[in-house]
């Protein structure tokens, strides 16, 4: 049976009772379904509360994960937080290169390869995501640029991230790591932009995106698709959808 996941990214929303409230009546209303995982990414601020609702009752099908770590594991870094901190408030995953975090926090590619990194230093499962701006659509670069984008954040194999500015300094991950880690395809141009992005429109990029992988030994790469179309896609990632 494939594995499924569905991913909820509560962005800037749900302190921590109001989590706890809400993930009692997710876990009286959803009862647990074969081969399916629900990871909640909550605030920092709500992580430890949304981590303490979900444990127990043998609900291993319920994971919390952190929005965004730092690359660093401590230091002076005023308002981050690091993976070893995400881990032991309860995170056993974490969002890594989100567009809002590309554009609104100007988070580069090197940037999500050193929290690529962390994420798995610190015993975290990295959610990679990838897309493209509507300016980068309409000029036809959305294949180049999701390439550039794993290239840069997981390497390309043969020593580097492609010959781009910002790739990974320590080469490319050895295929463990790779297969430790999500891929989440975020077609950008479609949020808020009133465009829709089409069940071929996410394949063609999924396509792209498996033989990536492939060419660099990951048998098993998980998908989440945030355009909610290709069936082929492994999951889905939402937002407004997973805290009503």
């Amino acid at each position: 049976m494939r594995r499924l996941l569905f991913a909820a990214n509560w962005k800037m929303h749900l302190g921590p009772d109001q989590a706890r409230e809400y993930l009692k009546a997710f876990r009286r209303d959803y009862a647990p379904i074969e081969g399916r995982e629900v990871w909640f990414f909550a605030p920092a601020v709500s992580l430890e509360a949304v981590a303490q609702a979900l444990r127990g009752g043998g609900r291993d099908d319920l994971l919390a994960g952190a929005q965004n770590i730092h690359w660093e594991p401590k230091g002076a870094f005023t308002g981050e937080i690091s993976g070893p901190l995400a881990a032991q408030a309860g995170a056993r995953a974490s969002l890594v290169g989100h567009s809002e975090r590309r554009q609104l926090f100007g988070e580069t590619d090197e940037q999500t390869a050193r929290k690529v990194d962390a994420a798995l230093k610190a015993g975290l499962v990295p959610v990679l995501c990838v897309g493209e701006t509507l300016a980068e659509r309409e000029q036809e670069q959305t294949i180049a640029v999701v390439t550039r984008q794993l290239a840069a954040a997981l390497g390309d194999g043969r020593g580097g991230a492609g010959g781009g500015e910002g790739g990974r300094g320590g080469g490319a991950l050895e295929r463990e790591a790779l297969e430790r880690i999500v891929i989440a395809y975020e077609p950008v141009w479609a949020i808020g932009t009133g465009r829709n992005a089409t069940p071929a429109d996410a394949a063609q990029v999924h396509r792209t995106i498996r033989r990536w992988l492939a060419g660099r030994g990951a048998a098993r790469p998980v998908w989440l698709d945030r355009a909610c179309a290709d069936r082929r896609a492994l999951g889905i990632i939402c937002a407004a959808c997973s805290r009503s």
